[in-house]
């Protein structure tokens, strides 16, 4: 079920985006807590970055259900990874809404726990997925 060439390429470049604001807002918040403004303003422009590549990617994952999602379920291909990719996609959907929305100081932390975790675990994944749909791919063409 391979996806079109500049399709993919949009997707894993917002995915990739995702993951390095992500992981440099994760690195700059521990400094920020110093109180440094620098660290502080930094911060705040990487989130305000991290938030528009989410919003390219929830666009882009709604665009995936029908091109990808639904058909590769329908004839039985990739459904373990790629049920662990929606979970995993979901889970970072969920708690987004849940820090950015929740007002609760003691939901705040689990969220921000589980969202991290997650998107640090989304590269391995989304790499894991992809080299289990070409394996299984030129399994088929070999049998044929």
């Amino acid at each position: 079920m391979r996806l079109d060439a500049q399709f993919r390429t949009t997707l894993y470049g917002a995915f990739a985006l995702l993951f390095v604001t992500g992981a440099a807002w994760y690195f700059v918040h521990q400094q920020a807590l110093s109180e440094n403004e620098i660290w502080q303003e930094l911060g705040a422009y990487l989130l305000m970055i991290h938030g528009g590549a989410a919003m390219l990617a929830l666009m882009l994952l709604g665009a995936l259900v029908p091109l990808h999602v639904q058909r590769a379920w329908r004839i039985s291909r990739n459904r373990i990874t790629g049920t662990i990719m929606l979970s995993f996609n979901a889970a970072l959907i969920l708690t987004s809404f849940g820090l950015y929305y929740a007002g609760s100081e003691k939901l705040r932390p689990w969220m921000s726990e589980i969202h991290t975790a997650a998107g640090f675990c989304l590269p391995a994944l989304l790499v894991g997925h992809i080299a289990v749909g070409r394996r299984s791919r030129e399994n088929r063409a070999g049998r044929t």
